[in-house]
Formats: structure tokens, sequence, C-alpha cells
């Protein structure tokens, strides 16, 4: 071959290198997977769990109570909580328990409750006793009767099924009247006293039905319009006292549900 006869060989070659070497790259890169999306994984709310302390012995009965700002005892010391003041009154008693297993949160509804206990269930398979107290945020924010009747059935079925399935084992509290509280200042005392007896109507009922025991602690939540020393400090929650007329009520109801 002549010079020009070759050049145009060489330019011809390279040519065709670098369409080939750029198909191969295309072909490459359209086998590559793309990249996966960010996926959006759901956080479990935080979980409120007061666990008895480690040296807690099996010999001594069970404890768990269920609930929102009144069960872990917004605005008092732990010792005045009432599930712990419960357990303190039944030890002089004769009926020894372990520390109580408290899971609540201040603000929490039905369906917070529901929430937590999918995705973190109690410490122990089943307990000797179980109360439940839970609706006073369902009927602050306005949620329908219902959705808390709906709600608290499953939290009821819950709290039976953490009895070991033992119905009389299970002490429902009615939700306490804030109406007479300081902060409920400024706002209708009456219709929120008549909100808080029509939500007491729904989980009594359910209650009663299920067969369980039943606290009514209405009586003495409205004791508080005459004596501020059952509100705590924040205008609002009861005072270690107000928690012992609770724990009060609740012992002779766990002795005789323990017989």
């Amino acid at each position: 071959m002549n010079h020009c006869t070759d050049k145009f060989v060489y330019v011809f070659m390279r040519n065709l290198l670098l369409i080939s070497i750029s198909m191969l790259g295309m072909l490459a890169a359209s086998c590559v997977k793309d990249k996966p999306a960010a996926v959006s994984v759901y956080t479990a709310p935080p979980v409120v769990i007061v666990a008895p302390p480690v040296n807690d012995t099996t010999s001594l009965r069970s404890y768990l109570a269920l609930g929102d700002s009144y069960t872990i005892g917004q605005s008092v010391p732990v010792a005045d909580r009432f599930p712990v003041q419960t357990v303190k009154y039944l030890a002089e008693q004769g009926v020894k328990f372990n520390a109580p297993e408290i899971i609540a949160q201040t603000g929490w509804t039905t369906g917070n409750l529901i929430s937590t206990l999918d995705f973190s269930a109690p410490v122990k398979s089943s307990y000797d006793i179980v109360t439940l107290l839970i609706g006073v945020n369902n009927q602050y924010q306005g949620r329908s009767k219902p959705e808390y009747a709906d709600q608290f059935l499953i939290l009821l079925n819950r709290a039976v099924l953490y009895a070991g399935n033992h119905k009389k084992r299970v002490i429902v509290l009615s939700i306490p009247d804030y109406s007479v509280t300081p902060f409920a200042s400024g706002s209708n005392r009456a219709s929120i006293a008549r909100e808080i007896d029509s939500f007491n109507v729904i989980n009594k009922t359910i209650a009663a039905n299920a067969g369980v025991y039943y606290l009514d602690i209405i009586p003495a939540s409205r004791l508080a319009a005459n004596d501020k020393t059952l509100i705590a400090t924040d205008g609002l929650h009861p005072s270690g006292l107000q928690y012992k007329l609770w724990a009060d009520g609740l012992v002779p109801i766990i002795k005789n549900a323990l017989k």
C-alpha cells in the first residue's frame, strides 16, 4: 500500500476503535442497576418503661401500669405515683410486690399507647395485676368518642392478655376530672366535666362487658375543687395526696383479685 492508503486505514481503524469503546461503555452503563432511593424507615415512639430493678425476685407479685401522665405521675416524685404508693400500702398489709412496671407518658392518647405497645412489649410475658387509665388526652384533643371506644377496647384486651387472661386481675381506672384545677381557669369547666363524664361512660361500659374491675376516681379528683393540696404544683395534675386516695381504692380491689 502507498502512504495515502496506509493513512486512510489508520484513521478508519482508530475511529472504529473509538466507536467500539463508546458502545461498550454505554452497554456497561445500561447493565448497572440504578442506586436504590433512600427508604423512609418508621421510627417507633420512645417508650417510657419504668422497669423493676434487676434485684427484684420472682417470689414477689408483679404489677403493670398502663396509661398517660396520671400513671407516670407528672409533676410528683416517683414515690408519690399511684402505682408506687399502691405497692407500698399492699406491702404494709403483707401483700408483697416487685416495683411496678409503668408504661405511660404525658400527652398520650389511646392511639399513642397502642402504637407503643405494638413496637415495645412489656418486660414480662404476664403480670399478677394490670391497671389501665387512659383517655384524658383524647378528650382534651377533641378526638371522637367512637375512636376512643374502639381503641380503649383494644387496650383492655391487651391488658387482659398481659394479666395472663385473668380478667379479674385487670383494673380500669376512670379518667379524673381536671375541670376543677387552676389549669381549667378561663375554660368552660362544666363542659369539660360533662365531656370527661361521657368518656368515662364509655370506659366503664367496656370494662363491665369485659368483666374486669373498675375504680371510679372521679369523686376523689373533684375534691380538689375545695382542697388545693390535692393538686400538684403544675396546677393540673394530682398531687401525691390525691394519688394516695387512688391507691387506697386500689388496695382492697387488688387484695380481692389475688384471692
